[in-house]
């Protein structure tokens, strides 16, 4: 969904005056979201200025943790509205009774393939692509052509070179395990990570460890593997960054390994704002908050028609065909797919 993506975005939340704990009031809102959701200061002022609402944001953790969070308190939320649940995790938030229905104005603006739950129990605000990304300066220096596929990483002259997330603590973790599903079926996935582990994959436990600290592409990283799954707009957020101009960015995406994410809102039950949340939910498909996504949050918007910044349009990638699985799918074999990686791959 890239620079430190996800210090960079608490950062910005920082700057913009969120964060807290307490009861909410009838004058603010509270949305509960993982570590790398951002809003800019301008736009949260907008929301704050055309609601009367006090917006508070209650960041824990990535979207896995988060969500763990959001079913404990399930009845009695932290907050009034969730963000950061995706198509990966969406089928659990819904089967424990997570969230109110509620369907907002502008849902219209949004195409259909984005809209996950005929009861509206989620709105989707954003979408992207878990991609692997490759460091292109690396792979000039060493004589190496880059992977171009998800079956050449299993090839040894891509020994020792990946580092992926653990998909029970990462939701880009996650989303890669679920390419390699979809890639390979049934028959083929968990051999094929088989073969991974014989070429050294390394793993860790979140994006920020993967990209930041391994990653030798990463702007600033002293790390030594030049593959790494990160997102389709990593590219554009290392231009974005870049201490001084780039012509060119110096990290490329391997499109054949591209699986779909979207992300979504929804209200929380026993919302104590629940006419602030339906306000917050509604003001997130406005033109001034989706315009506002791809220069906080590093991926798309969902409302058709927003513009781009230019280093998305020149740089960003978006594959016409992800590899993506059916909610339902992802619902019903999740953790067993996640229980089989791992006797797989860690044990």
């Amino acid at each position: 969904m890239k620079l430190a993506l996800a210090s960079l975005a608490s950062l910005a939340l920082l700057a913009a005056g969120c964060g807290g704990s307490g009861e909410t009031t009838p004058k603010e809102v509270v949305l509960v979201t993982h570590d790398s959701f951002a809003v800019s200061k301008p736009v949260k002022a907008a929301f704050e200025r055309e609601t009367g609402l006090q917006l508070r944001i209650l960041q824990g953790g990535d979207a896995g943790e988060a969500l763990n969070r959001a079913l404990l308190t399930k009845g009695d939320p932290q907050g009034d509205v969730f963000f950061g649940v995706d198509n990966n995790l969406l089928s659990r938030a819904l089967d424990e009774g997570l969230f109110e229905p509620y369907k907002p104005a502008g849902l219209d603006t949004v195409p259909a393939q984005y809209v996950l739950d005929p009861e509206h129990r989620v709105t989707p605000v954003d979408h992207g692509d878990v991609c692997l990304n490759t460091d292109t300066g690396w792979f000039a220096k060493h004589g190496l052509p880059a992977p171009r596929t998800l079956g050449e990483l299993t090839a040894p002259s891509y020994r020792g070179l990946l580092v992926v997330e653990n998909p029970a603590t990462s939701t880009p973790g996650l989303a890669f395990m679920l390419a390699t599903v979809a890639r390979y079926g049934e028959s083929g996935w968990t051999g094929y990570w088989r073969k991974l582990r014989a070429n050294r994959v390394l793993v860790v436990d979140g994006w920020e460890a993967a990209y930041t600290a391994e990653f030798s592409g990463a702007s600033g990283s002293k790390g030594k593997r030049p593959i790494v799954v990160s997102y389709a707009t990593s590219p554009a957020a290392e231009v974005i960054f870049a201490s001084k101009p780039l012509a060119h960015a110096p990290t490329a995406v391997v499109a054949d390994s591209c699986f779909k994410q979207v992300e979504l809102a929804g209200i929380l039950k026993g919302a104590r704002n629940g006419k602030g949340a339906r306000k917050l939910i509604d003001f997130m498909l406005t033109e001034r908050f989706q315009a506002d996504v791809p220069g906080s949050m590093f991926v798309l918007p969902v409302r058709v028609g927003t513009p781009l910044p230019d280093a998305f349009t020149k740089y960003a990638v978006s594959p016409a065909h992800p590899l993506e699985l059916p909610p339902a799918d992802i619902g019903a074999n999740r953790d067993r797919w996640i229980e089989e990686w791992t006797r797989v791959v860690l044990r």
